[in-house]
């Protein structure tokens, strides 16, 4: 709470664009790193497929030889090749030094911070948690710190434009994420967690329609730069800024592929209404 006053009596904005302000800082400064060491570590392990495949394909081939060789059933063979398989991929994965619990390292500072700056709005917008004169002093500067259809932040918006709106451009993040990649990689966890998260875009807004407006424009200030990130992330250009590793299977214009994506969605879904 402290951080977020300080940012809006050193810039001398008006609330509303402090909170803006005070997210893409936060983001950029806390988020934007990870999100690119994420990316590098997705790259080298999407870089490790192809020869996951080839060394597999031998395995496969080592396997028939011993089982005609030493017997092997069925329920053995498969329980080594198992044995034999993760070995291998775990022996590449510490070669690389890609494992991919390091690419969880976005979360575990996202989701502390998305929620340590809800808090603090939300204090501001309560006078909480003593109710003394600097308290008072923030809550009126927030009553009259808002812009248009929101001219109050610690009042909830009326209007459900936010909330609307930060349950659309979570809604897009996801379908980004989906148009993406290939289909026929999907498996069925990332089929399961895309409709989760499909399903909690959907659910956060009510929610967001009954929380001060200045949470709530955190929240959609946040969504949409996880948004622009995650677009911009995808540039080749960018990508050789940030000396990410070139993967193969990537598009050259990764727009191009997610707006084809996109149209072969919407026409598969005609034909079947048809």
């Amino acid at each position: 709470m402290e951080g977020l006053q300080a940012i809006h009596d050193y810039s001398h904005l008006p609330w509303w664009s402090s909170i803006i302000l005070s997210t893409i800082l936060m983001r950029a400064a806390l988020t934007f790193p990870l999100a690119v060491y994420q990316k590098y570590i997705f790259t080298k392990l999407e870089n490790l497929k192809p020869e996951m495949n080839r060394l597999v394909k031998e395995l496969k081939g080592e396997t028939a030889f011993a089982i005609k060789k030493f017997n092997w059933d069925e329920t053995h063979a498969r329980r080594m090749f198992n044995l034999s398989a993760k070995r291998i991929w775990k022996e590449l994965i510490v070669r690389e030094n890609c494992h991919p619990f390091k690419a969880t390292a976005l979360l575990w500072v996202q989701i502390p911070l998305w929620i340590c700056m809800s808090v603090s709005f939300r204090n501001m917008a309560s006078m909480m948690p003593l109710q003394d004169a600097a308290a008072q002093i923030l809550f009126l500067e927030l009553s009259t710190g808002g812009i248009a259809w929101i001219p109050n932040l610690t009042d909830v918006d009326h209007s459900l434009i936010l909330p609307v709106a930060m349950g659309l451009i979570n809604l897009v993040i996801t379908e980004v994420n989906v148009l993406s990649r290939k289909q026929e990689t999907s498996s069925r966890i990332q089929k399961i967690a895309t409709n989760f998260f499909r399903v909690i875009s959907v659910a956060m807004i009510p929610i967001a329609a009954i929380v001060p407006s200045c949470v709530v424009l955190y929240w959609v200030t946040s969504s949409a730069y996880g948004l622009a990130q995650n677009l911009a992330l995808m540039h080749p250009g960018l990508q050789r800024v940030l000396r990410l590793p070139p993967v193969t299977s990537q598009p050259p214009n990764p727009y191009q592929y997610m707006w084809s994506n996109l149209l072969k969605k919407v026409s598969r879904r005609k034909v079947a209404q048809d």
